[in-house]
C-alpha cells in the first residue's frame, strides 16, 4: 500500500541572487505577488495537497520567514480595536496550526541536494515532497495536489515536469522517458542542461517532487556536483537504478519568481486572476502600455 504524502521540504536558504538588490534584506520567498508573498501561494498549494507538516530549510539572513508565520500581536490586537476584521483575516490566514512547520538551518550553501538532506530527521521514513518556492504555479487544481494524486497512483517517486520554451532545454533539467502517453509517463533518466540537439524531450523539471525516503542515503554520500554543489538531480540519477520514477506533466502555468521579469509576470497574473483586482489591474496595464 501507497504510504500518503504528509510532509513537505521547502528550501528557503537561497541568496535570490537574481531578484537583489530586493532581496537583499528581504527573503526573496517573501517578496510580493499582488499582496501577499510567494510563500503564502507555496503553502497554500500545498495545503491543497493534504500536506500536513512543512519542513522549512533556511539560512543566515532568513529568520523573517519564521517570523512571517507567527503571530504579530501588536498589529492583530490594532487591526481587531479598529473592526478591520477583513484586513485581519487576510493577516492570520497563513498561521500554521500547532507543529505544522519546522524550521532547519542549513549552514552553508551546499546546493539542493544538501538542502533536502538537512531535512532528513523530521521527514523520517515516509515519501515527501518537496517544493522549489521560486517556482510559483497557477492551477484549477494545485499543482501539488496533481504530483501528490499521481503518486497515489503508480507510487514510487514523482516529479512534475512542463514544456520547455522553444529552443531554451539547455537551460534546464531535462527529462528521458520511456515513451510518451498521455501526462504521467516512466522516466529512464535526466540531464541537467544538456546542449541543443541532444535534449532526450522537450520536458523540464518544474520545481515540484514527491520523493522516497531512501534519497537521503544517497545524499549522505552524494559528492559535489555541477557548479561545485551537492545536487538533488545526482541522487535521484542513482535511486532511479533501484525504483521507479514517473514524470507527470502538470496541468498549469510556472513563472519563475526567482527572476525579476518572471516576478513581475506572476504579479501581472495574478492580479488579472483576483476578481476584485482584475478590471483595475487591466485598466492599469492599459493605461501603461
Amino acid at each position: 500500500m501507497t504510504k500518503r504524502v504528509r510532509k513537505a521540504v521547502v528550501p528557503v536558504a537561497g541568496l535570490g541572487t537574481r531578484v537583489l538588490p530586493g532581496s537583499k534584506t528581504t527573503p526573496k520567498e517573501l517578496l510580493n505577488v499582488v499582496d501577499r508573498p510567494i510563500l503564502s501561494y507555496v503553502v497554500e498549494e500545498a495545503r491543497a495537497a493534504g500536506i500536513e507538516h512543512f519542513v522549512f530549510v533556511t539560512g543566515r539572513g532568513k529568520g523573517a520567514i519564521e517570523d512571517y508565520f507567527d503571530h504579530h500581536i501588536e498589529l492583530e490586537a490594532q487591526l481587531a480595536a479598529k473592526g478591520k476584521t477583513d484586513i485581519l483575516a487576510d493577516v492570520v490566514r497563513d498561521l500554521p496550526k500547532p507543529g505544522e512547520m519546522s524550521f532547519v538551518r542549513q549552514m552553508a550553501p551546499l546546493g539542493l541536494g544538501h538542502a533536502v538532506w538537512c531535512a532528513r530527521d523530521i521527514i523520517g521514513d515516509e515519501p515527501f515532497a518537496v517544493i522549489l518556492p521560486d517556482m510559483l504555479m497557477m492551477a484549477k487544481t494545485s499543482a501539488m495536489a496533481q504530483v501528490v494524486q499521481a503518486h497515489e497512483k503508480v507510487g514510487g517517486n514523482i516529479i512534475a515536469v512542463e514544456p520547455a520554451p522553444a529552443g531554451e532545454t539547455h537551460k534546464y533539467g531535462i527529462v528521458a522517458l520511456d515513451g510518451r502517453e498521455g501526462r504521467l509517463n516512466r522516466m529512464t533518466g535526466m540531464v541537467e542542461k544538456p546542449p541543443l540537439g541532444t535534449e532526450p524531450s522537450n520536458l523540464l523539471i518544474s520545481g515540484r517532487y514527491v520523493l522516497q525516503p531512501e534519497i537521503f542515503a544517497l545524499l549522505a554520500r552524494q559528492g559535489k556536483g555541477a557548479g561545485g554543489e551537492i545536487q538533488l538531480t545526482d541522487s535521484m540519477v542513482e535511486l532511479m537504478k533501484a525504483q521507479t520514477f514517473h514524470a507527470l506533466e502538470y496541468d498549469g502555468i510556472t513563472y519563475d519568481c526567482g527572476d525579476k521579469i518572471g516576478l513581475l509576470r506572476a504579479n501581472v497574473a495574478f492580479a488579472l486572476a483576483r476578481p476584485d483586482l482584475a478590471d483595475a489591474a487591466r485598466a492599469a496595464i492599459r493605461d501603461l502600455l
